[in-house]
């Protein structure tokens, strides 16, 4: 009688080998799929990124457009806040100030990707299915909002992370480790905060007992960015929890961690992601290196201000982090339809995302026709009506911000507040800033221009909203509209032949 044969020993080997690679080559494909939302739009469609795309126009100008001399400010400062400030000081001369930042946006999903494989990799030799799981936080309401420098700093963390696992016993650890921490801090100090954590939990599950202090001293080339930070370089003391209802506040931060476009669709995906962590801790399937880390992060998401050193939404940054972290704690060997599963969920979100952006951009390349009517060194003010309560991420909050990318204009969406940002505008007799070109307004509420303040201060006013305003201010006239925009010439506009004319 003749039994079944048994595969060798050898054989088992190569197929785990071969599932293994299989896994190692999805990620790397999904590293690069992660990009394609900024590929298929001419311009990001982040909420922030005008603003930001701004800054860096008159940070890299150094005094030789008049206009821009005449209107802002830059303040230079070496702080943790300044990781794609950076990359724009060798990029915007080879590219240009706007592909480089479309380059960048791009750029930095396909290393928090790679980042994320780094991870798994360096812990446990494999891809696994929460290391996939882990790619659907790539697309962060953070990301979408364009917290650039954030994010950078994010997949700067998790690489500096896998680098450290992988150095485990070596002599040159430390030494190698503080200047990565001040690259980390310098893209942003969130990052280098998630960094520490990473590395305090990876130390943590080593400890021999509750009274080993090990875990709190090991990380110590990590700490050295302190030292800026005390002596006040680019630090900014102001902190907030809000005004009000700050439970109900944290509450939606932790349901809106996967907030994008749909909010079905996003909350389903949450509830299947924490479905999954759930089942593997209930499993015992939680690598507690990475494991503790998602638990420390979770808690600093209920405890962190929400602004913190000059930035907003500090603990909603990290209640998707912790997410992403948690999800890298999953050890838990599926066969390749569950790899392929975990997939799907990214390539469906990543699908979503591409397919808004290509559309919100076709609306941007009209209204930014509105820029043709705009002579050089011109006054903008720009009104952006915005629904009170909506769940997608409007694109064109800061969209007025390219009349000082494309006119070298003075323009009041942008991120020019003093103590805040290196960005300041040198008229202050009169607020012209973010978030001046808010109209916040409920559904049954009708939007009068002739109550907008910028208005009183500008040549024309662009405004930017699926609603029409009831009325303009007085002997506004229109020049160019589209189906949810318009720019009006206001009575008083000049030409300006140069930065002085019609101070």
């Amino acid at each position: 009688m003749h039994g079944t044969a048994q595969p060798e020993a050898g054989e088992l080997g190569e197929a785990y080998r071969r599932k293994r690679d299989e896994a190692l080559w999805l990620g790397i494909v999904l590293s690069f799929l992660a990009a394609l939302p900024a590929l298929v739009a001419w311009t990001p469609q982040m909420t922030d990124y005008p603003s930001h795309l701004a800054g860096y126009k008159v940070l890299l100008d150094h005094g030789n457009d008049p206009f821009l001399t005449h209107y802002f400010l830059f303040n230079w400062e070496w702080t943790g806040n300044l990781g794609v400030e950076l990359l724009m000081v060798p990029m915007a001369p080879i590219f240009g100030l706007e592909r480089a930042g479309r380059m960048i946006v791009a750029l930095i999903p396909f290393l928090t990707g790679l980042s994320i494989i780094a991870v798994v990799w360096s812990l446990r030799k494999r891809v696994g299915v929460g290391a996939i799981l882990a790619f659907a936080m790539i697309w962060s309401p953070s990301f979408l909002m364009g917290f650039l420098n954030y994010s950078l700093s994010l997949a700067m963390a998790l690489f500096a992370f896998a680098l450290w696992v992988r150095m485990e016993g070596s002599v040159w650890r430390h030494i190698v480790f503080v200047p990565i921490a001040f690259g980390v801090w310098l893209c942003h100090v969130s990052g280098w905060g998630i960094m520490g954590v990473l590395v305090f939990g990876y130390e943590w599950t080593k400890r021999r007992n509750w009274k080993d202090w090990r875990p709190f001293t090991k990380p110590w080339p990590l700490i050295f960015p302190l030292v800026p930070m005390l002596a006040g370089m680019g630090a900014n003391s102001q902190v907030s929890y809000g005004r009000w209802g700050v439970l109900e506040y944290k509450w939606a931060i932790l349901y809106k961690a996967m907030r994008s476009y749909d909010q079905v669709f996003d909350i389903t995906s949450l509830c299947l992601v924490l479905a999954v962590i759930a089942f593997a801790l209930f499993t015992k399937r939680i690598d507690g290196r990475v494991g503790w880390a998602a638990l420390l992060l979770l808690v600093l998401t209920l405890i962190v201000p929400r602004q913190i050193f000059g930035g907003d939404y500090a603990d909603y940054r990290l209640s998707t982090a912790a997410l992403m972290v948690a999800c890298l704690a999953i050890d838990w060997p599926v066969p390749r339809w569950g790899l392929a599963l975990a997939g799907l969920l990214f390539t469906s979100r990543i699908a979503v995302t591409t397919v808004v952006w290509h559309q919100d951009a076709q609306t941007a390349r009209q209204m930014i026709g509105a820029l043709d009517y705009v002579p050089e060194g011109a006054k903008v003010a720009t009104a952006v009506a915005i629904p009170r309560r909506q769940w997608r991420f409007g694109p064109f909050e800061h969209f007025g911000s390219f009349a000082v990318v494309r006119r070298s204009a003075m323009e009041n969406s942008n991120f020019a507040l003093p103590d805040v940002h290196m960005l300041a505008m040198r008229e202050t007799k009169y607020r012209f800033n973010d978030p001046t070109q808010r109209i916040l307004f409920w559904s049954n509420q009708r939007i009068d221009l002739r109550k907008f303040k910028p208005a009183r201060h500008a040549d024309y006013l662009w405004f930017i909203g699926d609603v029409h305003p009831v009325a303009l201010p007085d002997g506004a006239r229109i020049v160019y509209s589209t189906p949810n925009s318009f720019l009006a010439r206001l009575p008083d506009a000049v030409d300006l032949a140069n930065p002085a004319d019609g101070s």
